[in-house]
């Protein structure tokens, strides 16, 4: 082979490996947390006598045109930067000269990318929390309106018992609820400040990280430099919590494409959020919530994947990191995106309450009113009680009647042992009686519906 193909080889393979090796084309999602990390570290330089006065403000001027440049899209960003770290160093370097090599003082790109990680998933957490109240005000909303209107409660995706449409949508306010709290924690147990960690043992230079800390809006400094510059734990967890608010997306999402459909008909999407068939134009298919529920598994795989590069790694920073970046920023505009659009879909759709209030007629939803009521006024065992509802709901079954819809006659024939019920058992039935029968704490009558919404209004005026 000539030298000639030889150098281009060499050169191809370098180019190779130079955009193997580089990260700068996707952590430029990080580049804010960047400039703010090293004009806190450039402050902390000055106060602390390392740095002079010229230099200081030279690199803060020098890194606010970074900035600027980024942010208007004059800024070129190239392989050989390798990171965004390099990125900035080198701009801020072309701008304000040597001062700018003076930058790197007593701190190494692992602790700086450590911090600008962490800057970058505090601050999400925060954003996606804020998200995640906004639509559970709306599922309060919504509740507020519908304290008396009937569903079917199911279990097994079988009518149960009847329950009403605010104590459905509150049980994923509670949801998400859930989810606003673990991005809470999360953030608290988060918000300490890896910068000043150095490499892996800390700096031999007279720096404080306490100013640093403060300067970032941190809690405290980490404790122990050489897990601070491996840590991940952060990002895992905000791709756990992602997850668990994604699955609980797709659980509504999977609920309003039944809803919507024929068979249901218990609520009508805006066409805003409903495609119509290519071929078919009589159909409204519901895309946005099956795209929702279709996105879910692309945050699972985020959260498998870098629980995956972090099982092997020894102490203390290693290359495979790297991988920690792009799932982290992928999860995270799914979800934004994911809960700025569901919120529209709650706050827009058509709440159908006559094929609601009609559904309850099917599968007998007020038996297990009997079986109580045999229990708490006939003092039978309830499983006797339950074997007499079997025959009650049986006869029904013939008359073609939902057991609700049986007068006092038809249910004493059902079987001997309450040829003599009391009359006020027809009351028990009714479907409106059923779900208000259920007053105990946490339960779907309408008071104790009223009740959770009172709470949850007040939660959402202190948070």
């Amino acid at each position: 082979m000539s030298n000639q193909n030889n150098q281009i080889l060499k050169n191809t393979n370098a180019q190779i490996l130079d955009e193997f090796n580089a990260s700068v084309m996707f952590d430029k999602e990080l580049y804010s947390q960047d400039i703010k990390g090293s004009m806190a570290h450039s402050q902390m330089l000055y106060e602390q006598g390392i740095l002079c006065l010229e230099d200081k403000e030279a690199i803060h001027k020098g890194l606010l045109q970074v900035k600027e440049e980024i942010e208007s899209g004059k800024f070129e960003f190239k392989i050989e930067h390798e990171d965004i770290h390099m990125a900035v160093e080198s701009r801020l370097t072309q701008i304000i000269g040597d001062a700018g090599k003076r930058l790197h003082t007593a701190r190494s790109r692992n602790d700086q990318v450590a911090t600008d990680f962490r800057l970058y998933v505090q601050e999400k957490s925060l954003s996606i929390k804020e998200q995640l109240k906004e639509l559970i005000s709306t599922f309060v909303e919504v509740a507020s309106k519908h304290t008396s209107t009937l569903i079917p409660g199911m279990t097994h995706l079988q009518h149960a018992q009847p329950v009403n449409f605010a104590y459905h949508m509150l049980a994923y306010a509670n949801m998400f609820k859930r989810d606003y709290e673990r991005f809470e924690s999360s953030y608290e147990r988060n918000n300490y400040s890896p910068l000043g960690s150095a490499a892996l043992a800390g700096t031999p230079h007279n720096i404080n990280r306490e100013t640093t800390t403060k300067l970032l809006g941190f809690k405290a400094p980490t404790a122990n430099a050489m897990d601070t510059v491996s840590d991940r734990d952060f990002a895992l967890e905000i791709l756990f919590n992602i997850s668990t608010a994604m699955m609980h997306i797709s659980r509504i999402s999977e609920e309003l494409i039944l809803w919507s459909s024929y068979e249901f008909q218990f609520v009508r999407m805006s066409d805003e959020y409903a495609t119509t068939s290519s071929i078919m134009p009589q159909k409204k298919n519901p895309d946005v919530p099956e795209l929702l529920r279709g996105k879910t598994g692309r945050t699972y795989g985020n959260l498998i994947s870098l629980f995956t590069v972090m099982k092997g790694l020894p102490l203390a920073y290693n290359k495979d990191t790297q991988e920690d970046k792009e799932g982290v920023f992928d999860s995270v505009k799914t979800i934004e995106i994911s809960l700025k659009i569901l919120n529209e879909v709650i706050k827009t759709m058509i709440v159908n309450v006559d094929k609601m209030q009609k559904a309850c007629k099917i599968g007998h939803l007020s038996a297990t009113d009997l079986a109580d009521y045999l229990v708490q006024k006939q003092n039978l065992p309830f499983r006797t009680a339950y074997y007499i509802t079997k025959d009650v709901v049986a006869l029904a079954n013939s008359l073609n009647k939902d057991i609700s819809e049986l007068n006092i006659d038809e249910i004493r024939s059902a079987n001997e042992e309450i040829k003599n019920i009391d009359e006020e058992i027809v009351m028990y039935l009714d479907l409106k009686a059923s779900m208000n029968a259920r007053t105990s704490f946490g339960g779907t009558s309408t008071k104790q519906t009223e009740n959770q919404i009172e709470v949850f209004k007040t939660w959402l005026t202190r948070n």
